[in-house]
């Protein structure tokens, strides 16, 4: 017996070592096919000119190589043309835009995430239940279909004018649409209830109303997966790029993916300055890993506490 108790926990331990190998193989492999990008991004901002037209493509540079001209041509003068003393990518205010619309539109969707999510989760209101499963049911359709009522809304109310668009029109017409999300307020929810509910009885005991109740018990006790709804959310803003691109009427209210787009390519013979287009998108996606890696562990209890309860 005590043979076969051996080899059976030799060929136990085996196949663990074996799955923990090609489970960590796996996750390398993943890591890998998303960094790549992000090197590439890297790499192709700090190549000359002449190294940027090498073939093959040079995968390496000597730190003596390096070249931060890309950077530095960023925030240069164009010296002719119809756009003669402006910047070259108007970073400025593409960024100030950017930070605009993702602060509008996570303060609206936190406003609503959090209310909605509250009233489903612990107020008890006739037809909460069918309301909820007719909301879950939207999540089904794709986001692409609201695009042409959104814009027909928006036309209607007059803040998608060609001739006479205000910054403030396009204010509206960026973030009022997207104030809400159907996900977000069922990853709320999840937590939400996960809150005995001993806590909301004793709560109303001491005379506490539903609204102070969440306010001063709710969201503290949430708050993980409120911060990371936050970011997400932030992160989803940032990097918008259809809706604005269809919404706005001047380059000037346009958004930083919109400008990345667009900034660095020739109108006369159609060639991308791709050393400049890397180094602006390595600016613009520095923000969202600072703002990544100072909220991780935030992100990852909140994705740890969202839970299945039903």
């Amino acid at each position: 017996m005590s043979d076969i108790y051996v080899k059976n926990e030799k060929s136990y331990k085996a196949k663990k070592i074996t799955f923990n190998i090609l489970t960590y193989l796996f996750l390398i492999a993943i890591a890998i096919a998303i960094l790549i990008p992000f090197y590439w991004m890297l790499l192709t901002s700090m190549k000359s000119d002449e190294l940027m037209r090498r073939i093959p493509p040079l995968l390496w540079l000597n730190p003596k190589e390096w070249q931060l001209s890309n950077y530095y041509r960023l925030f240069e003068l164009v010296a002719s043309g119809p756009r003669r003393g402006e910047p070259l990518f108007p970073f400025f205010t593409y960024m100030r835009n950017t930070v605009v619309i993702s602060i509008i539109t996570t303060t609206g969707t936190m406003i609503t995430t959090v209310l909605a999510a509250f009233a489903f989760a612990r107020l008890n209101f006739k037809g909460r239940d069918i309301v909820f499963a007719i909301l879950i049911g939207t999540m089904m359709i794709p986001g692409e279909i609201f695009i042409l009522t959104n814009f027909l809304t928006i036309n209607r109310m007059g803040w998608y004018d060609i001739m006479d668009q205000s910054y403030m029109d396009v204010i509206f017409a960026m973030t009022l649409p997207f104030m809400t999300s159907v996900f977000y307020i069922f990853y709320l929810r999840q937590t939400f209830k996960q809150i005995p509910n001993e806590l909301y009885y004793a709560a109303k005991v001491d005379g506490t109303t539903d609204f102070q109740y969440l306010l001063k018990i709710m969201i503290p006790i949430a708050l993980p997966t409120i911060i990371t709804i936050t970011i997400l959310n932030s992160m989803g803003a940032w990097n918008a790029y259809i809706w604005p691109a269809m919404i706005t009427t001047k380059d000037e209210f346009r958004l930083v993916s919109n400008g990345l787009r667009g900034a660095f390519t020739d109108t006369g013979t159609g060639r991308t300055d791709y050393g400049q287009q890397m180094a602006s998108s390595t600016l613009v996606t520095l923000p969202l890993l600072i703002l990544f890696f100072t909220f991780r562990k935030q992100i990852m209890r909140g994705v740890s506490r969202s839970g299945i309860k039903g």
